[in-house]
């Protein structure tokens, strides 16, 4: 009981945080993917024609909602959960009577929140631009729960190894943004050649929007029941290295 107490606690102050700045942690997503539909979708787009029998808009939409999962769960919980570092916060809730996977849980679920609210808004304001479709809710609901949580768990890993503020932005600026856009947000890779198409499918963020591009759109990429569950194997092993760092006390002093 003391346990599911201290995870609403912290999950709560979590939420709360990010909340009260909404302008800058709600607002900015919607924006991006705005101007994205707008360039993209209705200028370029109506150039574009046709991808697999939907308008470019309705095609870039689906990658445009996961980008905005995606970025809002990883810059949450890094920015956070080194925030906490940072003002030396952090080591009093190590030596509080709260289990590691509490304090790792209230920090990821409040994360992914962040990220799905993020993604919801953004597919409320898409219905200025076109009208979403909606192939398989179940497909939606799986890859949009597991991406989220890998990246939950991928932001949480980040925290804890960096020592400055300038290493928090590392990542996403050289790595999480260029795999985000070779996923094939703005195009399908079976426009690519082979050998790009190969090179592709080493991009695990590529299965995350295929196959939430199938759960709108119905289209048949590379998205399996298999890369659910690697996904699922992704989720598992980030979640153990995050408890045994934490249990171990690694980098919790800034």
């Amino acid at each position: 009981m003391k346990q599911k107490e201290a995870f609403k606690t912290l999950f709560k102050k979590e939420v709360k945080r990010f909340t009260r700045i909404w302008t800058q942690t709600l607002l900015p997503p919607v924006v991006n993917q705005t101007l994205y539909l707008t360039i993209f979708g209705t200028i370029i787009g109506s150039k574009v024609g046709e991808i697999q029998g939907f308008s470019y808009i309705e095609f870039i939409l689906p990658g445009l909602i996961m980008m905005a999962v995606i970025l809002g769960t990883y810059s949450n919980i890094v920015s956070s959960f080194f925030g906490s570092k940072f003002q030396r916060s952090i080591e009093e809730l190590m030596v509080a009577p709260v289990n590691k996977i509490t304090i790792l849980m209230g920090y990821a679920f409040s994360s992914m929140l962040r990220g799905l609210i993020s993604g919801a808004l953004v597919l409320l304001v898409s219905f200025i631009f076109a009208k979403p479709n909606l192939h398989s809710f179940s497909y939606l609901i799986g890859y949009s729960f597991f991406s989220s949580y890998i990246f939950a768990q991928a932001g949480f890993l980040n925290g804890i190894f960096a020592k400055k503020f300038d290493d928090v932005a590392i990542f996403p600026t050289f790595v999480l943004n260029p795999l985000i856009f070779f996923g094939g947000v703005f195009y399908s890779i079976e426009s690519l050649n082979p050998t790009m198409q190969l090179i592709s499918k080493f991009n695990p963020i590529l299965y995350m929007i295929d196959g939430f591009r199938y759960g709108f759109l119905g289209i048949k990429g590379v998205q399996t029941i298999e890369s659910l569950l690697v996904m699922l194997a992704f989720c598992i092993a980030l979640t153990i290295i995050n408890l045994r760092l934490l249990n171990k006390g690694f980098g919790m002093k800034s």
